[in-house]
């Protein structure tokens, strides 16, 4: 008879989940490093690359609306964690192939990453449930902070080995090897099933059909203040395309560049954690003044102040995935916990389809339009932001 594993702290839980998000992150975060060269290697022009890596962020963000929903009803959230994440460490890896295919390419190579972005929205409401459970009794600002901190150096330390691995090979070695950590994060997700405690999910009702949309006005309200800002962040794709077709760096240096806005992230996400546990909600008031000067810095000058642009892209990425999401769960009830980070990515999603696409059709000949309207957009998510924070319950 075989005996019972033993149930680890709500710390070990959480740094075990930042564990598989790192090597999951460097399969994924490998992949969006180098997308935009790699699809304009396959003959996509810039407003395509702007509406393919914008298509993936939506499928990734809107998809969670209905992934949130079904793992509410079915309370299946270990599963669609897992299949999530094997979407993830198949897909990337078989990127490598496109270039093969002659003038197939660049739709297989699009369908993949539709497909490992699917993958993501499936995973995400469910793992933020889990975490948010496990992360319960040590503060969910700190524990979203320090996985997202984890998660980050996995965004780091994956675009690095693409380059690598570029540099000597070619960059589709360095999509296959991303097979690897895909299969660590694999093997420690099965692990952390049997191990962590999820303290209060067993007790959640199973909510009726129907019951989706009882989610507060202040959520919604707060949901579309990040939306905004979600449509000015653009991706990095685009941005990658342009340091790309401005020969402001190599082509195989570009993951290099996303590793750097990584770094950013993660430490964005730990000090946001933190403040957000000490001071609450209004940690987040920072978030628009740090996209708003985005575009223009990347776009409108030389090499260094694009630098500076995408680290603050990076910083506010950050921002939105560990003091937003901790948030989310002061703002709803735990029975629609999962629902409401999928109606939360829905709207993110919508922007992200958005921004992308009007990014990409800008971009050629309108860069000081598309500078100026992201500066002048971020000052109208002040207004739901404002009144959601202002109708928030007491902590």
């Amino acid at each position: 008879m075989s005996t019972p594993a033993r149930t680890w702290s709500p710390w070990r839980g959480v740094f075990a989940f930042g564990l598989v998000s790192l090597f999951a992150d460097m399969v994924y975060e490998g992949m969006r490093s180098i997308a935009g060269p790699y699809l304009g290697e396959l003959g996509a022009s810039a407003a395509t690359v702007g509406l393919i890596t914008g298509a993936g962020e939506a499928a990734a963000l809107v998809l969670r609306l209905v992934a949130g929903r079904v793992a509410d009803r079915t309370q299946r959230h270990w599963l669609l964690t897992g299949i999530g994440y094997g979407l993830t460490a198949v897909c990337v890896p078989l990127l490598a192939v496109a270039p093969e295919l002659g003038s197939a390419g660049l739709a297989v190579a699009t369908l993949l990453i539709l497909a490992e972005r699917t993958g993501k929205a499936l995973r995400s409401p469910s793992k933020s449930v889990l975490l948010a459970s496990a992360a319960q009794s040590v503060g969910r600002g700190k524990g979203f902070g320090v996985h997202k901190a984890l998660d980050q150096v996995g965004a780091f330390a994956g675009p690095l080995v693409v380059a690598g691995v570029a540099a000597v090979w070619s960059v589709q070695a360095g999509l296959a090897v991303l097979a690897i950590p895909g299969v660590i994060a694999l093997l420690i997700l099965a692990v952390l099933r049997r191990r962590l405690a999820t303290p209060g999910l067993e007790e959640v009702p199973v909510p009726a059909l129907g019951d989706g949309e009882r989610l507060p006005a202040r959520f919604h309200a707060f949901a579309l203040a990040i939306a905004i800002t979600t449509a000015g962040l653009l991706t990095f794709g685009l941005f990658g395309y342009h340091l790309a077709e401005q020969d402001l760096v190599r082509t195989a240096a570009v993951p290099v560049v996303y590793a750097g806005a990584m770094a950013a992230s993660a430490l964005a996400a730990l000090v946001a954690g933190v403040a957000f546990d000490r001071w609450g909600g209004g940690t987040l008031m920072v978030l628009p003044l740090v996209v708003a000067p985005v575009p223009a810095l990347v776009f409108l000058d030389g090499l260094g102040l694009a630098l500076l642009g995408i680290v603050l892209w990076g910083a506010a990425t950050g921002l939105q995935d560990s003091a937003v999401k901790a948030l989310v769960a002061d703002l709803v009830p735990r029975e629609r916990l999962a629902t409401a980070y999928g109606v939360f990515a829905a709207y993110q999603g919508v922007a992200a389809l958005a921004g992308g696409a009007i990014a990409g059709l800008l971009y050629a000949d309108h860069r000081v339009l598309l500078s100026a309207g992201t500066a002048v957009v971020m000052l109208l998510a002040y207004v739901p932001l404002r009144w959601a924070l202002r109708h928030r319950a007491p902590r």
